[in-house]
């Protein structure tokens, strides 16, 4: 297993002892004894201490690097000057293709700091497209390690009710995908945005600065069941039930197995999903908005 610019020790640390690293199964019965762990960071984390391998990559490089690793599992011949600047040696990497090759069943876990790195959008395409391409020598997966709560279920949903996972958009009345242009963080930095419903979430703690000025601007409007960084700058915050505890649902993991939320509590607060369906109902109320001609006068 790889993990790719994440640190599980600390940001998910559940995950090594109960889903991936120390688990005995089936045809890994000696759990951890059976595992080979390679950890891929710009710097080494507490995550170090349970690999059996560390790459250390520079920073901004990881495109690079994993275009490199797909040419060498082609066969492909690369020049050791190709790969100096990204802080490993032509040896590294085939000794990884190597491990790679010869695990019986592989898994990539790549977190932020490949993702929302130089690159962004473009390393992920690419590490999916190398394990992707391993499957022509044994069985390979690879998994983003989720941040947030349920975002694994945002992606769920759009993608079997528009075809895309997230980065949509529907201003045409049919679904667009394109990450970098259409994703959250790149409309609030580039200020294309005049109002935001944020729901489930809590952008003003985790977005650049210019993303979180741009969000403090515009008419926000916040679900929470709780005061957040988010709502303090937001012009309205509604108090919702907590999921979970006070509103039933469905939750997924990093996996993709749904798992249902049955409610424990009451609740004074209406849930999410009362919030946005009086929202829509009183949205139909309005009479629909229809753009002016140069004829109009207004009395």
């Amino acid at each position: 297993m790889i993990y790719w610019g994440g640190n599980p020790a600390e940001c998910h640390p559940r995950h090594f002892t109960k889903y991936s690293l120390t688990q005995k199964g089936k045809f890994t019965p000696n759990g951890r004894k059976d595992r080979t762990m390679v950890l891929v960071d710009i710097r080494e984390t507490p995550s170090g201490k349970a690999a059996d391998v560390f790459l250390q990559v520079r920073p901004g490089k990881d495109f690079e690097v994993i275009t490199a690793l797909r040419a060498l599992v082609k066969n492909q011949p690369i020049h050791p000057e190709a790969i100096a600047d990204t802080g490993l040696t032509l040896e590294q990497l085939n000794d990884l293709v190597k491990m790679m090759k010869e695990a019986r069943f592989g898994v990539i876990f790549f977190g932020m700091g490949l993702s929302m790195t130089r690159g962004k959008h473009m390393n992920s395409a690419a590490i999916l497209m190398l394990a992707a391409e391993m499957n022509a020598f044994t069985k390979f997966v690879a998994m983003p390690m989720r941040g947030h709560g349920n975002v694994t279920g945002a992606d769920v949903v759009l993608r079997y009710t528009t075809g895309y996972p997230f980065g949509v958009n529907l201003c045409r009345g049919y679904p667009r995908f394109n990450p970098g242009e259409f994703s959250t963080v790149d409309l609030l930095v580039r200020g294309d945005i005049d109002a935001c419903l944020v729901l489930g979430a809590d952008p003003g703690a985790t977005m650049p600065q210019p993303a979180i000025d741009h969000l403090a601007k515009v008419p926000t409007i916040v679900l929470d069941p709780k005061v957040t960084h988010t709502s303090r700058l937001a012009r309205v915050h509604i108090t919702t039930a907590v999921t979970g505890v006070s509103a039933g649902g469905t939750a997924y993991r990093m996996d993709e197995i749904p798992l249902p939320l049955r409610p424990a509590l009451k609740s004074p607060y209406p849930t999410d999903e009362d919030v946005v369906r009086r929202i829509k109902e009183a949205v139909k109320r309005r009479p629909a908005w229809l753009p002016m001609s140069k004829e109009t006068v207004i009395v």
